[in-house]
């Protein structure tokens, strides 16, 4: 059974088809938020950015919100390909065996789960920030959503009206939730993202030592299970949330990148939705022309459905499961463990003069 499906936009279908896929056609690797969905993409991002890029030598673009953020900033400490499975066999350890302190039978507060990742994020990268941003090759952006008006400040009632119409007005429209919600896209200083972000309300500010980890907490900090995280140094004062909320999916305009090249997308689905209050709206599921140079690495839906509980890890489980860690963990380190079938079946396509990918 094949694991590994191979869809492309117009202009990288062409590509695929005459010339296959080289390390040196990467300029951007986006990682999309998940939560617990992105851990079957592990094995890919250490053959990825441990081994398969590290024949090339390019400057490459990675950007990420949430979990994918988490991913990229890994990325980014390695130095070997050795060094880089090390940090991303952390991170799925450190993931998988996440627990937070909470009475039995209940589902751990705000205040705890932000307390507990908080910790985790500094006994990770504390002391390596400027490792992270100071790769010869890797420059991280980590995606975040600034609120406003109601949401400019977190609080027990303004909080969820102003949720409520960021969702009405995303209804109606995704450019009208800015007047709720902006993108902020913390980068390294001078690296400029390579495409425009003129699709929606968006500033981009620096990512430094002195803000690495409370704009990675923000990018992962999912409104009502995490606290938003407030006035990060150097960025424009407010609440910060999981960057999923305005890119959920990173479904940016890449088609309008500047130089040649392609990019390279390890997703857990086909479809990339842009944000994450557009998971019913099936009609900004499609494809776009902002895709077309876009190469996406998906499980294919038979090999998912021999995972346990025939689907990819996700939320659902920590309920699933309730105090039962061990369960939960069992599950995810053998869908973990299938996934390696992912990174084998793209380093063999990546050996081959020609890719018939799929149109995306």
């Amino acid at each position: 059974m094949q694991a590994l499906q191979i869809f492309a936009g117009p202009r990288a279908l062409a590509r695929l088809a005459e010339r296959g896929l080289r390390p040196d056609d990467v300029r951007v690797v986006p990682a999309a938020a998940g939560g617990p969905k992105g851990l079957i993409l592990g094995p890919l991002d250490q053959f990825i950015f441990g081994d398969w890029l590290a024949r090339s030598s390019q400057e490459v673009h990675l950007l990420g919100a949430s979990i994918g953020a988490w991913r990229m900033v890994t990325a980014c400490l390695g130095r070997n390909a050795q060094q880089t499975a090390a940090e991303f066999e952390r991170l799925s350890h450190d993931y998988i065996h996440q627990h937070y302190d909470s009475p039995a039978g209940k589902m751990p507060t705000a205040a705890e789960v932000t307390r507990g990742f908080a910790a985790k994020l500094d006994e990770v990268f504390g002391g390596r920030e400027a490792l992270a941003l100071s790769h010869p090759r890797y420059r991280p952006h980590v995606f975040t959503s600034r609120g406003r008006y109601l949401l400019a400040r977190e609080g027990r009632l303004r909080t969820p009206l102003g949720y409520t119409g960021a969702f009405m007005a995303n209804l109606l429209g995704r450019r009208l939730m800015g007047g709720s919600l902006e993108r902020v896209v913390f980068s390294p200083p001078g690296a400029e993202l390579p495409m425009p972000l003129h699709d929606y309300r968006s500033r981009q500010v620096a990512l430094t030592p002195q803000n690495f980890q409370a704009a990675l907490l923000a990018s992962c900090s999912i409104p009502f299970w995490l606290q938003a995280v407030h006035d990060i140094p150097g960025a424009p004062r407010g609440a910060y949330w999981d960057g999923g909320i305005t890119d959920y999916h990173l479904h940016l305009n890449y088609a309008s990148m500047l130089g040649d090249g392609v990019v390279l997308y390890p997703h857990f689905q086909r479809q990339v939705i842009p944000g994450w209050l557009d998971k019913a709206l099936k009609r900004r599921h499609r494809s776009s022309a902002f895709l077309d140079n876009v190469v996406l690495l998906v499980p294919h839906p038979d090999w998912v459905r021999t995972l346990p509980r025939g689907k990819l890890p996700d939320r659902a489980d920590f309920q699933h499961h309730g105090d039962n860690v061990q369960a939960r963990a069992a599950e995810w380190l053998r869908a973990v463990a299938e996934s390696q079938r992912l990174r084998d079946e793209f380093a063999a396509a990546c050996e081959q003069a020609s890719i018939a990918a799929l149109p995306l």
